[in-house]
């Protein structure tokens, strides 16, 4: 099923549209939380801290899938709503081609130097074996977790936001029935958390790339398209390398961030590794709404109809308040509910610093929202230079503050750090926009 986001009410149209993305990314956090909450309550302590320690090298690898994933998502959506279909199944395929690629050179540089990257974060020795373990068949599943975000990101592209649910949900579900049989009953460990992971996320991936190939044979065309395309690998490119850096340069923010954090010991870790994880799962729902509005602003652009844009923001921007303020009302006045669903009674230290952690940075959900908002209308226009200046706004000042901040307060102190980035940022953003908006009424858009 495709969807033609070009026509009918924005706002009724974003909606319907985005309200799937978000409970699909609710479905793939919840999972990814699985394996912290699993490994916590029937592994231990010293197991979350080790699950939540390679977080920020995870991160970069999930930087470069979802980095690829936008730069195909507005090349297919501009060639979708442009109606350019020979062009669109080129694309298509020439991303999976080179998804298959990057995604195994990366898999291999990440087993190879697994250890130099759990010393580069300072990871304590009472986790690094677990650490390492968690890592290593994170990385070995990777092409699996790549070439599900490029489907993803292609059924998105085309309108539909249902299915890439549907393979969620089942997915999900999966992932945690195999985290509680390798954990809780084959007391296997972190190592077991990884393995479940690698196994549900490799079962979605086969099946949703069977489910785009079958999908694109509906879709006819006349003229034949090449199955490799330099001309349309460049085109994705011109999006998902500025994607890419802006992932990955956030991610080594977050690795100077997580060595700081490792300095205060597996307790603090624990704790924060928790917090995050909560976190992770608002922001990655905000961001899903984000992708939403990118995939509607580039078929718009595609189709010349920019006034559309301007109308999806403004819903989108309604949205996007609707939407954060449940995910602040639970992890501000819950916090220690929500925490305890990973770790035990015993684990005050930790349980304080993720209360402290989510009670400082949760009140700005509101702000970061409008951002991740217009982010996706930068990126759906193509105006990446403009979007990669905003988030290196906010990871230099989360990067200095946190260690500020640190050193006057302790670990408590980097929290705020978030804060100030987020709101600077937002900032930026709305001034940028404002000038792409310009640029869009003098039809001077990136052309596909």
């Amino acid at each position: 099923m495709t969807k033609d986001l070009t026509v009918g009410n924005p706002q009724k149209v974003l909606w319907k549209f985005t309200i799937p993305m978000f409970i699909s990314v609710m479905f793939q956090q919840f999972y990814s939380m699985a394996d912290s909450l699993i490994a916590g309550k029937y592994a231990g302590e010293e197991a979350l801290a080790a699950v939540g320690a390679s977080f920020p090298i995870t991160f970069i690898f999930l930087a470069v899938a979802v980095g690829f994933n936008v730069g195909c998502s507005v090349v297919i959506s501009r060639l979708f709503g442009a109606k350019k279909y020979a062009n669109m199944k080129s694309a298509i395929s020439t991303a999976v081609l080179a998804s298959l690629i990057i995604a195994g050179i990366m898999s291999v540089i990440g087993i190879i130097f697994t250890p130099d990257l759990m010393r580069l974060i300072n990871t304590p020795d009472n986790i690094f074996a677990d650490g390492s373990i968690y890592l290593k068949i994170y990385v070995a599943g990777f092409t699996f977790l790549f070439l599900y975000n490029i489907s993803t990101g292609i059924f998105t592209s085309l309108g539909d936001s249902m299915t890439p649910l549907y393979f969620l949900i089942g997915s999900s579900m999966g992932n945690v029935y195999l985290d509680i049989v390798f954990v809780k009953n084959l007391h296997v460990g972190v190592a077991g958390v990884a393995w479940a992971t690698f196994i549900a996320q490799g079962i979605a991936c086969v099946l949703a790339l069977a489910v785009v190939f079958r999908r694109l044979r509906t879709i006819e065309v006349k003229e034949k398209y090449k199955k490799f395309s330099r001309d349309m690998l460049s085109k994705i490119g011109q999006i998902a390398v500025p994607s890419i850096l802006q992932q990955s340069f956030i991610s080594v923010g977050n690795i100077f961030v997580q060595s700081i954090i490792n300095g205060y010991g597996s307790s603090v870790i624990a704790g924060y590794s928790a917090a995050v994880k909560l976190n992770g799962f608002g922001i990655a729902c905000f961001l899903t709404m984000g992708t939403g509005m990118s995939n509607y602003t580039s078929q718009n652009i595609g189709a010349k109809k920019f006034d559309r844009v301007h109308e999806g923001l403004k819903s989108g921007i309604l949205m996007a308040i609707i939407l954060s303020a449940p995910f602040f009302l639970i992890l501000f006045f819950n916090a220690e509910g929500m925490l305890k669903l990973f770790m035990n009674e015993e684990s005050s230290v930790a349980l304080n610093t993720g209360i402290i952690f989510l009670r400082t940075i949760t009140p700005f959900y509101f702000v970061v929202s409008l951002k991740v908002m217009v982010d996706g209308v930068l990126r759906g226009a193509g105006a990446m230079k403009y979007f990669m200046i905003a988030t290196f706004i906010d990871l230099i000042l989360r990067v200095i503050l946190a260690y500020v901040f640190s050193a006057a307060k302790g670990a408590n102190g980097i929290w705020a750090a978030w804060n100030y980035g987020w709101t600077i940022a937002t900032v930026a953003t709305f001034i940028f926009y404002f000038d792409v908006r310009k640029k869009m009424k003098e039809h001077k858009i990136l052309e596909i």
